[in-house]
């Protein structure tokens, strides 16, 4: 390992601390940038065991960014069915739509298994010459000045039990994506928001040897069972073993009052709980029985000078809307863009409070809607239970049995123009042709600064001044239009027509990390909103030399 001889010297532009998928997603996103990472891992081996099953469309969206294919992925999977609640009487209480392709170009809902995709995750982060993976190594001391921050290591000494090696490291940032007992946030002091929810669940990975929801026709794929007598969550747990394999299964069941998680976990009581869903030790492998607790906080602060963090570091919530691991990624997404721009003297450090408002408030909207969804399952009186059914048929009845459909991701306040329609909101995405290319916009154009102009030139709507700073974030001008024009990206679908048409707008502004900074419908809106959003980026001169 390399050592910091003077303070003016640097490991890396960024230290992650967890290579975790957060961790080392962001390694890879900062690496595709050409920055240089340390990426520091406190166990020596990957972990083999499964932890999260399902991700949504945003996350498909952000994997696609590094070449990972949801459709086409070996350790990913999608369902062609709903995704039910169901009482013990079998009646419907909530429908989700997790089926149908979402506005922003990929299926509401994929599983996966995520040893499988961590391991090709850490694969791609490898073949990176601008990684660094130190494992079996943890941080214990964090000191930082205006220029960089020094990262005190040592040999973990639950690895290393008998003598250990210490070591420091310097990087212009640190990130500490180091999960919930974080080292980092620790060390900078910031307090956790604990909503006082807590429940405790014993998680069940199975693989079976036949294919377990064909086996069982009169129930879905994927589903909650709100019996009160044992809440139950019975999903896919992803792709089986090797191809054409059944898939995995996951059944999670509520810890009841009174039961000892200890005891519940162990194999006997696991295979005992399975055992009415036809999946015994003849006919299935039990890959892990484990009692998690779901907890809902957040660290009050996310950064500190040049400290950040990142994924279950930063907030930590229920299950039950997927959305734990699908936040983290999206920190990494939005942490990427900002470290980039500031360390190549585009941004000032400022940058990162609009990393902490918009995703926190975004984070604490799905903490709150995994606590709605966990009081619907999580009820085991009797009386509330019959309550609770009846309310949620009747709901259900009311809107005629239709399923609820995904939602599209709103951020909280920070880089964008909230006077601009559709801003603050994950952009949608159709099929296009751009350069002979035709695909996902995304594939087809790429990622950054993206000013789009429908069959009207978006560059000459700018100012000189503006142009410039949109150069200076290395963005791009384009123009798109119906197949019959000579737009520089044909919108083949007429997917972007419909969409522009809907919100009114002419003008779309999008960052990096697919979010609508602003849209106008004039040149004159236009230009007022570039110059709202410009004054939220801490932008220097162009002529700022690059932090050292």
């Amino acid at each position: 390992m390399r050592h910091s001889k003077d303070a003016k010297e640097f490991d890396a532009d960024v230290a992650i601390v967890g290579a975790g998928p957060v961790g080392v997603l962001l390694a890879i996103l900062l690496a595709d940038y050409g920055k240089s990472v340390v990426l520091i891992e406190r166990w020596t081996d990957h972990y083999a065991l499964p932890r999260a099953v399902t991700y949504d469309h945003e996350i498909a969206r952000i994997l696609a960014a590094i070449d990972i294919d949801s459709e086409a992925d070996g350790a990913v999977g999608f369902s062609e069915g709903k995704y039910y609640w169901r009482n013990r009487d079998g009646e419907d209480l909530q429908v989700i739509d997790w089926k149908s392709e979402f506005v922003s170009g990929w299926r509401s809902r994929y599983y996966f298994h995520q040893p499988l995709l961590e391991s090709k995750l850490i694969q791609i982060a490898s073949d990176r010459k601008e990684i660094a993976i130190v494992r079996g190594w943890q941080a214990i001391g964090l000191e930082q000045n205006e220029d960089g921050v020094s990262l005190s290591l040592e040999q973990n000494p639950e690895e290393y039990r008998t003598s250990r090696l210490n070591s420091k490291i310097r990087a212009k940032f640190v990130v500490g994506a180091d999960g919930a007992n974080s080292f980092v946030r620790e060390a900078l002091g910031f307090e956790v928001e604990d909503k006082g929810y807590c429940f405790d669940w014993l998680i069940l990975d199975v693989i079976p040897s036949f294919d377990y929801p064909a086996s069982r026709p009169n129930e879905p794929a994927q589903w909650q069972l709100c019996d009160p007598k044992r809440p139950t969550t019975i999903v896919s747990g992803g792709p089986g073993p090797t191809p054409g394999d059944p898939n995995r299964r996951r059944w999670e069941f509520m810890v009841l009052p009174g039961e000892v998680p200890e005891v519940l976990q162990e194999t006997e009581n696991a295979w005992r709980l399975l055992e009415p869903w036809g999946v015994t030790p003849d006919n299935s492998l039990l890959e892990r029985s484990a009692v998690y607790r779901f907890q809902a906080k957040w660290a009050k602060q996310w950064h500190k000078g040049r400290c950040v963090l990142a994924g279950d570091a930063a907030h930590l919530m229920p299950p039950f809307a997927g959305q734990g691991m699908c936040s983290g990624l999206r920190d990494a997404l939005a942490l990427s863009w900002r470290l980039n721009a500031i360390l190549d003297g585009q941004c000032g450090t400022q940058l990162l409070d609009s990393y902490t408002t918009e995703r926190l408030e975004n984070t604490k909207y799905f903490i709150e809607l995994s606590e709605s969804l966990g009081r619907i399952i999580c009820v085991t009186d009797e009386e509330e239970a019959a309550a609770r059914d009846a309310r949620l048929i009747a709901d259900l009845k009311a809107r005629g049995g239709k399923p609820l459909a995904g939602e599209n991701t709103r951020i909280g306040p920070g880089a964008w123009c909230s006077k601009g329609r559709h801003a603050g909101v994950l952009s949608l995405q159709g099929r296009v042709a751009y350069n002979g290319q035709v695909d996902r916009f995304d594939q087809a154009v790429g990622r950054g600064w993206i000013l789009l102009g429908y069959e009207t030139d978006p560059d000459a709507a700018l100012t000189d001044a503006q142009r410039a700073q949109l150069a200076q974030l290395q963005g791009v001008a384009l123009t798109i239009g119906p197949p019959d024009s000579e737009a520089q990206i044909i919108d083949i679908d007429g997917f972007y027509a419909r969409w522009l048409s809907d919100i009114d707008s002419k003008f779309l502004l999008i960052r990096p990390d697919f979010y609508v900074a602003t849209s106008a419908k004039t040149p004159q809106e236009l230009q007022t909103r570039f110059s709202d959003v410009a004054s939220t980026l801490d932008l220097m001169r162009a002529t700022h030399e690059a932090v050292r």
